[in-house]
Formats: C-alpha cells, sequence, structure tokens
C-alpha cells in the first residue's frame, strides 16, 4: 500500500477531469494552472499505474481503469465536500474557485453583469462560468458538483431539489423599431395579425405563458420557434413584420440598445418566478452559502436594482 503518495488534491483534479473531459477546463473549474493540472494527472498516472485520460479528439475521455473508479471517486469528493470543507470558512476576498451557474443566454444577458460587479468587489480572484443545458440534465449537474446554481423559471424542478425565491418577471411584448405598423399601443387585432417569434428551450409551444394565451382562445401566427432569446432581435432586424413576448427585463434590456419597442400584451399574462436551485450535497458546502446569498441579494429586488446600487 502507498497511500501516503495519494494527495487528496489529486481526488478533486480526477473528479474535476471526469466532469470537464479537458485538462484546460478541469483547471479553470478548479482554480489552478494548466500546469498544476498537468502535473497532478502525472502524479495520478503514477499512482494507478494507468494513463486514466487519452486524448480522443477535443476531449480527454476516462480509460476502463478510471472508468470504474469514477463512482468512489464522487462518493469520496462528495463526503469530504459534505462533511469536512463546511468546516472550514469560505473567504471570497482570497479564494480564487470557478463557480458554474446554469442558465439560458436571456439570463446571461440580463443576469451576469450584476453579478460580475459584485464579484469585481468581494470575490476579485473568482471565476463564473455559465452552462445552457436541457431541463432533464439540471439535477444530474447540480448532483454531480458540474453546477453549483441552476437559476430561472424550471417549469418542472425535480424532487429533492432545494429552490429559493427571486423575484417574479412580468411578460412585454416587442416590435421592431422599423415596425410601422403599430402605434403606441399594441392592440389585440395587431397581436394577432404579426407573426411571432416565440422562444422555447424544449422546442415546442408548451410554455406556461403559451398555455395562458391559449387558455383565453388567443391563437397565435407563429412564424418561427427558436431557443435563443438573442436570436429575437436579430431576427427582427431582418424581419420587422416580427413581433415577440418575452420577459420584462429582457424587453428593457433591448429596448436599452434601440433596436425594439415594448408594449404591453393585449391580453393578461400571469408573472412567473425566478428561482435558483441547487442540490442537498451541496447545501452545507461554505462556498455555495456564500454564493447563494450573493445571488439572493443582487435580485431579490431586480430589476429596480442597478450595478451601481449594489453595496
Amino acid at each position: 500500500m502507498h497511500a501516503e503518495q495519494l494527495d487528496l488534491n489529486l481526488l478533486m483534479v480526477f473528479d474535476a477531469l471526469l466532469r470537464e473531459a479537458s485538462v484546460t477546463k478541469a483547471s479553470e473549474s478548479l482554480g489552478l494552472t494548466q500546469s498544476a493540472t498537468s502535473h497532478a494527472l502525472n502524479r495520478l498516472r503514477v499512482y494507478f499505474d494507468d494513463p486514466l485520460f487519452v486524448k480522443v479528439g477535443p476531449r480527454m475521455e476516462p480509460t476502463i481503469k478510471a472508468t470504474s473508479l469514477r463512482q468512489t471517486v464522487l462518493d469520496v469528493v462528495t463526503s469530504i465536500r459534505q462533511n469536512i470543507l463546511p468546516g472550514a470558512v469560505f473567504d471570497p476576498a482570497a479564494a480564487k474557485r470557478a463557480f458554474t451557474l446554469c442558465m439560458t443566454d436571456m439570463g446571461e444577458l440580463v443576469f451576469l453583469p450584476a453579478l460580475l460587479e459584485r464579484f469585481k468587489h468581494e470575490a476579485p480572484q473568482c471565476t463564473l462560468r455559465t452552462l445552457q443545458v436541457p431541463v432533464e440534465q439540471i439535477e444530474s449537474l447540480l448532483a454531480s458538483g458540474e453546477v453549483d446554481l441552476a437559476l430561472g423559471s424550471i417549469r418542472t424542478v425535480p424532487e429533492g431539489l432545494y429552490q429559493q425565491r427571486l423575484f417574479q418577471h412580468q411578460f412585454r411584448t416587442i416590435a421592431s423599431v422599423d415596425n410601422r405598423k403599430i402605434g403606441d399601443q399594441l392592440t389585440l387585432e395587431a397581436f394577432l395579425e404579426h407573426r411571432h417569434i416565440v422562444v422555447s428551450l424544449t422546442g415546442r409551444t408548451t410554455e406556461s405563458y403559451d398555455r395562458a394565451l391559449e387558455t383565453q382562445g388567443i391563437q397565435r401566427n407563429i412564424a418561427v420557434i427558436t431557443p435563443h432569446f438573442l436570436m429575437v432581435p436579430l431576427l427582427m432586424k431582418e424581419h420587422p413584420d416580427l413581433i415577440a413576448t418575452v420577459p420584462e427585463a429582457l424587453a428593457d434590456v433591448f429596448v436599452g440598445l434601440n433596436v425594439v419597442r415594448s408594449f404591453e400584451p393585449p391580453v393578461p399574462i400571469p408573472a412567473f418566478p425566478l428561482n435558483q436551485h441547487w442540490h442537498p450535497r451541496f447545501h452545507h458546502d461554505p462556498a455555495i452559502i456564500w454564493l447563494r446569498e450573493r445571488v439572493k441579494r443582487t435580485f431579490e429586488h431586480y430589476p429596480t436594482i442597478t450595478a451601481t446600487e449594489l453595496p
């Protein structure tokens, strides 16, 4: 036995390589240099007498040996995070850590600037990373630690995840600044006559506000369905006859860019909650506790708060 040669930090690197399939990305998630991660991988290879990860195209794929160790490494790393790290104090001012948030491109546009402003003052050496994934993958990513928080209006939250309300968001209907058919107000007649852009992460018109329209007998003339909010103003630039109904915070951003006009929808659409979600495995992790508190403080009064108002 040569257990004394196995630094527990090496298991953190092993875990990161399993998650990221890349030395570069593993380095970023751990807050290490690429050379330090490569050195750790070499030590792991010597210890286990196996390559562990081999280059296959752009990815570092695990060998049979590494795959057989996957669950054991995950269990050990999880136990350390749950039972040992909670006893430590997280110092954001000195920490070098990458935090991963699951959010849509709308979330990046609306929420990242305020979070970056807070990180600049409170955790200057920490990194923010975002992922956009199908809803059905969120629970496993939170459980593995690849994602720290999921932000958004997740309609069907998997059982067992913690969630916390951040704020309620309203909807606005937006039209191109070049659209001359809509006056100062958007009438129901114009709403029905125009072709619509629908944003759906699933590719289907089954989002909650779509159902709210359908229950009122509203049948839109849908021209295109896209999973990307940022495509909306680009499509409107080329096709000014298109309109879309989007969260108010996003509409405000587009209006600020002078690319669209924003209107009160001509039919009532209920507000929907935006929450943050996390896995019980990391409920007591000091770093994740700090992250959750900062997200809550930043957005509990959104969208009235601005970056300059952050304490």
